[in-house]
């Protein structure tokens, strides 16, 4: 076995979410905005001779099988045909269920990290498309750099967003993205945008509305935030965030959180920390 090589996973804002129709397969056609924060999951390898791919953690409420790190790993080994295989920790920041793409953003460094690690070669476009067969959210982490996004989330274009700082709150709830995109009362017919009426804020989320609704402690922690501006929901919820110039105007709005409420600061990134090393 290799020594162990470690890569980061990290978090995801959508900065809007709009619904703006489905597809015969039921899968919802999106516009979004993502940017990545340098708050982060942690992810070893330690490849293995024996094509045996195994994970070194166990992660409550997820069986080994379900896990998209493993489902990652043995797509990539199955599409490449190879025969060396993987032990894989998890050191696990990003809450489960709480909009951020912490399990998306797993998958998606560990087709990364074991491109490399395998001498695969396969190119970015390859990973993104692999990825998207884990899940719509795994080809922007592959992507690297803040996005706009169509389709189910994997039509990208690069965009330029200005330095920002944001606060995080983590509501402690776990929602199921399925169980909010089957609500009959989400909006699925919002109209689409360019992304120079994203620069004019001219954006939403179609999704918080029905979170707020099945969730009242999601609409306690947006009306706290937006005490000190602008607060949205990210995906489909629970973390709701809000977007300052400076790392001290976050801190002064953390230093007043509640004590039955968790937060954090993160300063949003413009590419992925893995962008250079994917290959």
């Amino acid at each position: 076995m290799s020594d162990l090589q470690t890569y980061p996973a990290p978090a995801k804002l959508n900065l809007f979410l709009h619904v703006v129709g489905r597809r015969q397969d039921g899968y919802h056609l999106l516009q979004s905005v993502f940017r990545f924060l340098d708050y982060a999951d942690s992810l070893s390898f330690r490849v293995r001779d024996d094509g045996v791919i195994k994970r070194a953690y166990a992660l409550p409420g997820v069986p080994e099988e379900d896990d998209l790190c493993v489902q990652a790993a043995k797509l990539l080994q199955r599409t490449a045909g190879t025969r060396l295989g993987v032990e894989i920790t998890l050191e696990k920041k990003l809450p489960l269920g709480g909009g951020l793409g912490g399990g998306s953003s797993d998958a998606a460094t560990t087709l990364m990290a074991l491109n490399r690690l395998w001498k695969l070669g396969f190119t970015r476009e390859k990973l993104q498309h692999l990825g998207l067969q884990l899940g719509a959210d795994v080809p922007v982490f592959v992507f690297g750099q803040s996005a706009f996004a169509e389709g189910v989330g994997e039509v990208l274009q690069p965009i330029n967003l200005p330095p920002a700082w944001y606060v995080v709150l983590v509501p402690k709830v776990n929602i199921s993205t399925e169980e909010i995109f089957a609500d009959p009362q989400l909006t699925r017919n919002t109209n689409r945008i360019k992304i120079t009426a994203f620069s004019t804020g001219q954006v939403h989320n179609d999704l918080e509305p029905v979170v707020c609704r099945k969730y009242p402690q999601v609409a306690q922690h947006l009306a706290w935030l937006n005490q000190f501006g602008a607060a949205r929901m990210t995906g489909s919820g629970a973390c709701v965030f809000a977007e300052y110039a400076t790392e001290r105007e976050v801190r002064e709005v953390l230093a007043q959180l509640p004590g039955q409420m968790s937060g954090f600061a993160a300063r949003g990134l413009d590419r992925h920390p893995m962008y250079d090393s994917v290959l």
